[in-house]
This record gives structure tokens, C-alpha cells and sequence, in this order.
């Protein structure tokens, strides 16, 4: 029996019916960057269930700060109005992007939990794995996944460094170059038609008929623990951030949606490290694929019908993540879906500062950017010059001929 969370068969998400996007608001935008949406989080601040316990992220710190090439990525400060500081993950365990610890701790637990299961050892540690020392059971493990470029690159990472066996699953529109980042750790890539959350589904169905365990950073009803892992993997770009943010504490944050689970590890860690006043957060979206967006809009999750089809490929997901939307419908406190001109003109921004951004790394800032010019949306989110802004640029440069082409415009 394939197994994705100990003990619970996986199975493929539930539907829900796609619904438009309707903008609460629109407003055209004096600079080229065009339209964007803002809707306010009536739930913002309701009493809700713990998604991420502390005990949980504790556990994953320890793992993960005691691997080897760890070392905390940078916080850098920007040249904007107010105080606008960047969490650039583009050096995260030469990954390019935040995902590894999510990913990579999720399988560290799978594995070692597998060889408890079997008999083989009952304390495996993660050092026992990446030296080998259990390679002859661990490869007899499939792990799989669906993803979009960056989570597929982490946990094939993680299954050439922890020796098992993976398969991952790309949508129609996945570049070349993702592809190959994957496939250069050993994975096998299938190929399906249709969009991410597709991919998901053949993922599941596929891993229940071959024996394989999903590995997914989505969750829906019955496939929770292994998401919830990596969601406590992701807590950490954000401690991180609060340790190295000098001065009086940030009053925004903004972070990118995709399924939800990084804007949901986010939401806790900074509410944790920040309790006497917790910032606002500000989730956002590509507006073709804003599905936490509207779940908000309809006070309950749903799905976003369409090709999704954005250049913020890691952000073009129809349907949020169960454990991330418990967190974000009452966690944030807007929501903002952007056009793909937006997130251009900010790879473009930070470019010309040598920072290379990629895609859906720059969806945040590109966010604040527009918000901070937009008098009715700096009034709404209480954004101004005193502002002290915590945004994250969750990928680099991860397909460099599509990055090189964006900036050389």
C-alpha cells in the first residue's frame, strides 16, 4: 500500500468548484505595471485551530540547522520608501529557492520512520541516512511528488542525499530548465497534461497503484502530517528573518500564496516571534491563479477554473492547500493578486541592485511596490513611509535562460 502519511492511504483532493476571480477592488495603476486586486480579510484575527505546533517547528530547526551546507540566508535591506527588507532564499543549500528544508526534513522523517516500521532501525538518525548506512533498505523507497519546479528539485535533492528512489510529476507547462534542475538529482519525470493541481492528483492516484509514498506540499482531507513537516521546514526562513531584524519590529509582511503552505508557515513563525504585535500579512497571488484569494471572497476554500497560466509558474495552483487556508482565513490579513507585469518590472528592480529574483520569488515585493504607490491600498493596509516592510524572495535565478530573457526584456 502506498503510504503518504503514516498509516493513512493517500488520497486525491477533493473537489470544489471552480469560481471567477471577481476583484473587490481594481484600480488602474499610474505606472505599467497595470491592474491588481485588494481584498481585506474580513476573518482576519477569528479564533481558529493550531496548524503548526511549536513543539513541531522546534524539532525541525534542530534537524535541519544541523545539517551540512546550513547556514542562514540573507536579509537584505532595499532602497525604497520606508523600511523594505528581503529575505533572499536564492542561496538555500545551492537549491535556489526556500523549498529544501520543507521538502528535504519531510523525507528525512518518511525514511526514518519507514525503517522503524520495518524493523531495520528504530532511531535512524539523518546522518545515518545521507552516509548510507540503511542505503539497502532506503532504496527499496519510492518517494513522489507534483510540483511546479522548486519543491520537485528539494525532494529529489533530498532522495539523492537520503538514497531512496523518486518520482516527479510536471504539468504541461513546467520549463525545460526546471525539468532538467529536477532530473540532474536522478529523478524520474512524468509528464502530465492539464495544470499543477493535475499533477497532483495523477501523483496520488499513481503512488496508491505503484506503492510509492507522495511527498506533497499540499494537503487535503486524510494526507495532512507530511505537509504539516514541511510547512515547520519553511518556519525556518522566517526565524530566521526575526533574528536578524535590527530596530523596532516589521509592521507588514508580504508573501507569496501558490497552495499557501509558505504564507501559512510564515503567518505562525512571525506571529510566534512577534506575539506583542504581530505584522500584517498580506498574502499574494498571480492574478490568473489566485485561489486563496477567492477562498476569502466566498469564506471558504475553492478552486480557480483556467489554464493558470502566469510566468510566476511556482504560484500557479488552483486550489489551497487544507492546512495552509486553516491557517490563512483568519492569519491574514489581505489578500492581493497581481499581474505578471508586476513581478517582471521587480526581477527587473532588483536585477539592476544584483540581486537575482526570479519569478515567484519577487511576488511579494512586487506587491508592497505596488501598494505603497496606490494611495487607496497604502490606506487600507495602513502603509506608509513609517511602514517597516518583511518581504521574501523565495526562488533565484531558477531557470536562467527564462530569467536572462525576462530581464533582457
Amino acid at each position: 500500500m502506498a503510504r503518504s502519511d503514516p498509516g493513512i492511504k493517500p488520497v486525491a483532493p477533493v473537489p470544489v468548484a471552480p469560481v471567477p476571480v471577481a476583484p473587490v477592488r481594481v484600480r488602474r495603476h499610474r505606472q505599467r505595471m497595470s491592474d491588481f486586486s485588494l481584498f481585506m480579510n474580513p476573518r482576519h484575527g477569528v479564533p481558529g485551530i493550531v496548524t503548526l505546533p511549536s513543539a513541531g517547528f522546534r524539532r525541525a530547526k534542530a534537524e535541519i540547522t544541523g545539517w551540512d551546507g546550513y547556514a542562514p540566508t540573507p536579509l537584505l535591506d532595499l532602497p525604497l520608501p520606508g523600511t523594505i527588507r528581503l529575505k533572499d532564499e536564492s542561496g538555500r543549500f545551492g537549491l535556489g529557492s526556500f523549498k529544501a528544508p520543507g521538502g528535504a526534513y519531510a523525507v528525512v522523517n518518511l525514511l526514518t520512520g519507514e525503517l522503524a516500521r520495518q524493523g531495520v532501525a528504530p532511531s535512524a538518525s539523518s546522518a545515518d541516512l545521507s552516509g548510507g548506512r540503511y542505503a539497502e533498505a532506503t532504496r527499496a523507497v519510492t518517494i513522489t511528488s507534483a510540483t511546479d519546479g522548486n519543491h520537485g528539485r528539494a525532494v529529489a535533492w533530498a532522495a539523492a542525499r537520503f538514497h531512496c528512489r523518486c518520482v516527479i510529476y510536471l504539468h504541461a507547462t513546467v520549463s525545460a530548465g526546471r525539468e532538467a534542475a529536477i532530473s540532474a538529482f536522478g529523478a524520474e519525470i512524468r509528464r502530465v497534461p492539464g495544470t499543477y493541481d493535475d499533477a497532483v492528483r495523477a501523483c496520488a492516484s499513481d503512488a496508491e497503484t505503484e506503492g510509492r509514498f507522495v511527498v506533497s506540499d499540499t494537503s487535503w482531507p486524510g494526507y495532512t502530517e507530511i505537509p504539516r513537516d514541511i510547512m515547520q521546514g519553511y518556519r525556518l526562513m522566517a526565524d530566521e528573518a526575526a533574528d536578524q531584524w535590527t530596530g523596532p519590529p516589521p509592521t507588514h509582511v508580504f508573501i507569496q500564496g501558490g497552495v499557501g503552505g509558505a504564507a501559512a508557515a510564515v503567518a505562525v513563525q512571525t506571529r510566534a516571534r512577534w506575539s506583542g504585535m504581530p505584522p500584517a500579512l498580506v498574502v499574494v497571488e498571480p492574478d490568473r491563479a489566485a485561489c486563496l484569494l477567492a477562498s476569502a471572497q466566498a469564506g471558504r476554500m475553492t478552486a480557480v477554473g483556467g489554464d493558470l497560466e502566469t510566468i510566476m509558474a511556482g504560484l500557479a495552483c488552483g486550489e489551497p492547500s487544507l492546512l495552509a487556508w486553516q491557517e490563512l482565513e483568519r492569519a491574514a490579513t489581505a489578500f492581493i493578486a497581481i499581474p505578471d507585469a508586476a513581478a517582471i518590472d521587480t526581477m527587473r528592480f532588483l536585477a539592476a541592485r544584483g540581486i537575482a529574483a526570479g519569478e515567484s520569488g519577487v511576488a511579494g515585493l512586487a506587491a508592497s511596490r505596488l501598494a505603497l504607490a496606490d494611495r487607496d491600498a497604502a490606506a487600507a493596509l495602513r502603509l506608509g513611509p513609517d511602514s517597516r516592510v518583511l518581504a521574501f524572495s523565495t526562488e533565484g535565478a531558477t531557470d536562467p535562460a527564462l530569467y536572462a530573457a525576462l530581464i533582457a526584456g
